[in-house]
């Protein structure tokens, strides 16, 4: 009878633990989707103007983001007195790099652009993940700056895997770890994240970014401004950018 028991409690235990195990992942996630402003607010985010100054090398470099939900992005780059840009639509892209050598707009390989399409989404990762068929497991636990932090793993179709490290007190993240492959060698970048603002719009968004390449601050962030689609068209050299 005692052997019975046992064997019936670990049968349970064997149910029950995988079951609170995934609550516990859903409530981190639902948590953190509510507290960058929740899936409403977020779905009404159609487009964003962003600026922002990177300091890397001792370099400061400037760069706006135009950006139209799903569909196309455009980065300007001020550097050195040139300006370049790199443009990604859901069907091409164009990189512009005078600063780099360059006298024309490159087209991206369609390997490339299909590679990159999941950074068309403006909204946050994990509200999207399950419709880009991306994985998502909890990993426990770890030190980020004094702060213990939930670890979320989250692996996409290329298998790019990024560990997320969000802070419990407010279900912000503030670092995430991304392990990908770069000619055939895998590579891990990590970037950290602070300085968090909540927008009229009812979203937060962090404004301060680093990582090994420098630091990014952001000056300034306008959710769904009227872009011109001329803006997303090659061009050399660059066309003023234009939004209404």
């Amino acid at each position: 009878m005692k052997n019975i028991k046992r064997n019936l409690s670990l049968a349970i235990l064997s149910l029950v633990t995988p079951l609170a195990f995934c609550q516990s992942l859903d409530e981190i996630v639902k948590k953190h989707i509510e507290a960058v402003g929740g899936k409403d607010n977020w779905a009404k985010v159609k487009s964003l103007k962003m600026e922002s100054i990177t300091k890397a090398n001792g370099a400061e470099i400037k760069v706006t983001i135009y950006q139209v939900d799903k569909k196309a992005m455009r980065q300007n780059i001020a550097v050195m007195g040139m300006e370049g840009y790199m443009i990604l639509t859901n069907t091409e892209g164009w990189n512009y790099m005078p600063f780099q050598g360059q006298t024309k707009a490159e087209a991206m390989t369609a390997d490339d652009v299909k590679k990159a399409q999941d950074g068309l989404n403006i909204q946050d990762e994990f509200i999207t993940y399950k419709e880009l068929n991306k994985k998502l497991e909890y990993i426990g636990k770890d030190d980020v700056d004094g702060t213990e932090c939930f670890k979320l793993k989250m692996i996409d179709k290329d298998a790019t895997e990024t560990t997320f490290f969000i802070d419990p007190s407010n279900y912000y993240v503030i670092k995430e770890t991304k392990k990908m492959m770069a000619n055939g060698k895998e590579e891990e970048n990590s970037t950290s994240f602070g300085n968090f603002k909540k927008l009229p719009e009812g979203i937060v968004y962090a404004h301060s970014i680093a990582g090994g390449w420098g630091e990014v601050e952001i000056t300034s962030l306008t959710i769904n401004p009227k872009i011109d689609e001329a803006l997303f068209k090659p061009t050399t050299p660059p066309a003023a950018p234009a939004t209404k």
